[in-house]
């Protein structure tokens, strides 16, 4: 059997963390930064995890070697 080809917009969107979750960088922090408050531009700098059932999907679809 071929190896899977890895999804490279996902590899450029995720990354594995040491236990395995995957780490993303969180939206809407590019530009119309005025509006938004400093607690949450402070809070959107952070990397979030993604949820288990979304994170399963991506590293067996998308990231198969991780």
């Amino acid at each position: 059997m071929p190896k899977m080809k890895t999804k490279k917009s996902a590899a450029k969107r995720y990354s594995l963390t040491g236990t395995g979750k995957v780490k993303y960088k969180k939206m809407n922090l590019r530009h119309i930064l005025t509006k938004r408050s400093p607690k949450r531009k402070r809070q959107l700098r952070e990397s979030g995890i993604l949820a288990e059932a979304s994170a399963r999907r991506v590293r067996k679809q998308m990231l198969p070697y991780g």
